[in-house]
Parts: structure tokens; sequence; C-alpha cells
């Protein structure tokens, strides 16, 4: 019987409780409600780029995506492989997309390989920390997996201190100019020009 990966001592996020239960169909929400937000920035395309086959790749994701909501694993696989396989766009999350349709498929060699691509591609994503440790946790590879765990949630502590520190720089910035009067501005627009 496989065993989940051992929790770390500090407090998970969904991704990574659902990770450290070894919960599939829970992860599977979690990236379906995530979308791409964590691909921004990661790919960046010149206006030449954008031809037949760059609609056409993006409608392999699309249509990838679909099968992924749908629960169609085997066809997610097969839209993101032909994603992937144009190498145009690079995106974690259709790594980590395939990665948890090859564990759905029982391919958890396949599923490793793309969660450590989705590392490659966004090296301080805790998702693809969370997927390999789930992938390695299916291989029986459980110091790994936990392992892999703790970075992940070590990596979603350091994010949230980040957002944290800067909304107390914001917060403090405001704080410090709340009593500086502001200009007030009053835009002439046509109907308010008319007499």
């Amino acid at each position: 019987m496989r065993e989940a990966p051992a929790t770390p001592q500090r407090p998970l996020s969904p991704m990574g409780e659902a990770c450290s239960r070894m919960d599939l169909t829970a992860i599977h929400q979690i990236l379906v409600m995530t979308h791409y937000k964590d691909d921004e920035g990661t790919n960046e395309l010149s206006f030449q780029e954008w031809t037949q086959q760059m609609r056409d790749m993006l409608e392999s994701r699309k249509r990838g995506d679909f099968a992924f909501r749908d629960k169609d694993f085997k066809a997610a696989i097969d839209c993101y492989s032909q994603f992937i396989d144009v190498g145009t766009m690079v995106s974690p999350t259709v790594f980590a997309r395939r990665s948890l349709c090859f564990l759905l498929c029982d391919q958890p060699d396949a599923a490793l390989r793309d969660a450590m691509q989705a590392q490659c591609v966004y090296p301080d994503w805790p998702t693809a920390f969370y997927m390999q440790s789930v992938a390695l946790a299916k291989l029986d590879m459980h110091n790994d997996a936990a392992d892999m765990l703790n970075e992940a949630a070590a990596l979603e502590d350091k994010e949230a201190t980040s957002w944290k520190r800067i909304m107390r720089e914001i917060y403090t910035a405001k704080k410090i100019n709340i009593h500086t009067p502001l200009p007030i501005v009053i835009e002439a627009t046509p109907s308010l020009c008319k007499i």
C-alpha cells in the first residue's frame, strides 16, 4: 500500500493538503480553479510568432483544458502533448495538468517528469513541487516525497511572507500620506462643456 508523504510542520495550503493526502480529485479541482494564473510572465511572444501554427497550438491547449475539466484524462494528455511538442510556448500549468493526468492514468514516472519540467519553467512554483511529491509517493519514494512536500510548503511560506511585506509597505505608504491633500482634477468632457 502506498502511503502519503509525511505532513510538514507548517500549515499547508489547500494544494499542499490535497497532495499530502494524495487526493488526486482535490488536486484536479484546484488546478481547474487556478486555471493559468501562475503562467503570467512565463510566455512572451513577438507579433511575428502569431501564425497559424500558434493558433493551432493554442487550440490544442484549449481542447486539453476542456478534456481536463471533463476528466477525460487520456484525451487531455494527447492535447497537452500536442501543445508541448510544438515548443513555441512553455507553460508550467500545462506540465502540472498533464502530470496529474498521468497520475490518474497510473503513469507516475511520466507524471514525475512533467512535474520536474514545470519546475524547470518556474523554479519557485510550489505546485511543481507538490506534483513531484505526489508522483514520488506513487513511486514509493516516500522520503523524497516528504522532502518535496516540505519544499513546496516552504516556498508557499516565502511567497506569503513576500506578499505580506508588500501589502505592509503599501499600507504604510498610504498611512504616511493620509493627511497629504490630494489635488482635485476635473476633466472636461464634451457633455459637461455644452451649455
